[in-house]
């Protein structure tokens, strides 16, 4: 009699779970842990590039120790920042977002030496290197899109009825999104 109703008690709890949409809510969770690897990926690609730039642009510019400096240290910040996929929270996105713009801006001005130097702007390997960081700041953009629709999924889904209900008493939580940095809506100065 006591096994009976555990059995009737783990199919009615299957029953309510399979209801509330447990399941959806684990796979579009998991999209989204999936999704910020992909972003924390190509982020460590454009890091991957950076030592193969700098050893480049150094033969040229040797004197240029400062820019050097600055690049490597703001790799090493932006490579130290981790954040678990379980936490999240704006303040995390917001301190790996504040090192990636800080080795952004290290590049702006690697950049900005190079073009002082017409015969490694020449140079193939240079522009290899080059492209590849340019195809990987175009990766980072699509996966930091993509890392937005899947939380936006997921967040949906969870604030409707009745996954709502369930979702807190579950520990399903709203995911941050990826935002553009401050200043972002106003174009760069250059200056020539």
């Amino acid at each position: 009699m006591k096994n009976g109703r555990i059995i009737i008690v783990l199919a009615l709890a299957g029953m309510f779970l399979s209801s509330c949409g447990y399941n959806r809510m684990v796979d579009l969770e998991e999209q989204v842990t999936s999704q910020w690897s992909q972003v924390e990926n190509v982020y460590q690609r454009r890091a991957d590039l950076i030592p193969n730039l700098v050893n480049t642009v150094r033969g040229y510019a040797s004197h240029e120790q400062e820019t050097f400096v600055e690049v490597v240290e703001a790799r090493s910040k932006a490579t130290s920042v981790n954040v678990d996929a379980d936490n999240l929270s704006p303040q995390a996105i917001e301190q790996f977002n504040q090192a990636q713009q800080g080795l952004t801006s290290a590049l702006s001005r690697l950049m900005v030496v190079v073009e002082q130097y017409p015969d490694l702007k020449a140079n193939q390997n240079f522009r290899d290197l080059q492209a590849q960081l340019e195809g990987t700041e175009n990766r980072i953009a699509v996966e930091r899109r993509k890392f937005n629709e899947v939380s936006q999924q997921y967040n949906a889904y969870i604030r409707k009825f009745p996954q709502l209900i369930y979702a807190g008493m579950m520990g399903f939580e709203k995911k941050d999104y990826f935002e553009a940095q401050d200043g972002a809506e106003r174009a760069p100065e250059v200056q020539f």
